[in-house]
């Protein structure tokens, strides 16, 4: 039985959407709730909301593209819970476009948040949840685009497929130490991840919001109509504790798209066929397995 009462989580990007509904899940399975967000208006709003639902909540201004913001938000964790069982490595943004137009700056900024704040977060915090011998559990949020890549959306697609990655090798890793490793990997859902530019810091080149792209290229607006008609995020949040429950590692939301990766996974196979076929790789031995 997953037993999570009075045990702590904390959850990157979690003022709204995919976090936000997850925390509110666990606070539902008796768990503290440590939300942090870059954002801190939503922040104070989330974590308001969760106390007068009567849950155990606090809240904590956290860029995950800066190892001390993790560092600072560690700390206020142990200060403020005692312990840490759980990290949601859910902060993510994203830029759209040709491969030729997106600018350094935003591959930088996704490359920054996506994956570097997942490499960072569980870096820092890994050791606070191994430091207790309870056990725990590591997730991290990728995306279906981590398995096959998405047009016009190279960056995004490039760091969830390294999400997916660093995930498979974490948990071999981590397992003997009692803490379990999962990926959450949805397809479209009811976020605001067509407009995480409204966040993106000025190092990177400042905050740009998503109507005001809109008001240059209209036609942009296809990037945003599949997410606006994805499921609820609140669906993604009793996903993820029946995933815990049965301690699945590939937690999906969309079952609907299984062909499409089985294609993926077809032209992989096609690949090896052709590569057992070859006339050039004949005195290349062995060909079997190394793990047969």
């Amino acid at each position: 039985m997953l037993e999570l009462k009075g045990k702590t989580v904390f959850i990157t990007g979690g003022a709204e959407g995919i976090g936000y509904h997850i925390g509110r899940r666990l606070a539902h399975a008796g768990m503290n709730i440590m939300l942090s967000d870059i954002d801190t208006t939503v922040l104070d709003k989330a974590v308001k909301t969760l106390k007068k639902e009567g849950f155990n909540a606090e809240g904590v201004k956290c860029d995950v593209s800066i190892p001390e913001d993790l560092e600072s938000a560690a700390q206020k964790t142990i200060d403020t819970f005692g312990k840490v069982h759980m990290l949601i490595n859910n902060a993510g943004v994203g830029a759209s476009g040709p491969q030729q137009r997106i600018k350094e700056n935003d591959w930088r900024w996704m490359i920054d948040v996506n994956l570097m704040g997942v490499v960072t977060g569980t870096q820092v915090f890994v050791p606070l949840i191994q430091s207790h011998g309870e056990g725990g559990w590591l997730i991290n949020v990728a995306s279906m685009a981590g398995f096959k890549g998405e047009s016009f959306a190279g960056p995004y697609s490039a760091t969830k497929a390294a999400v997916v990655s660093l995930s498979e090798t974490w948990r071999s890793e981590l397992g003997p130490s009692g803490i379990n490793v999962s990926v959450l990997c949805p397809g479209y859902v009811k976020s605001r991840i067509y407009d995480s530019m409204r966040n993106r810091q000025e190092c990177y080149g400042g905050p740009v919001h998503f109507e005001q792209i809109l008001r240059k290229n209209p036609k942009l607006s296809i990037l945003k109509e599949p997410v606006v008609t994805g499921i609820d995020t609140e669906i993604v949040g009793h996903r993820v504790l029946e995933a815990l429950a049965n301690d699945e590692f590939y937690i999906f939301t969309h079952p609907e798209i299984r062909d499409l990766v089985n294609m993926q996974f077809n032209n992989i196979t096609e690949g090896f066929d052709q590569a057992d076929a070859s006339p050039v790789l004949d005195t290349v031995l062995p060909k079997e397995s190394p793990n047969t």
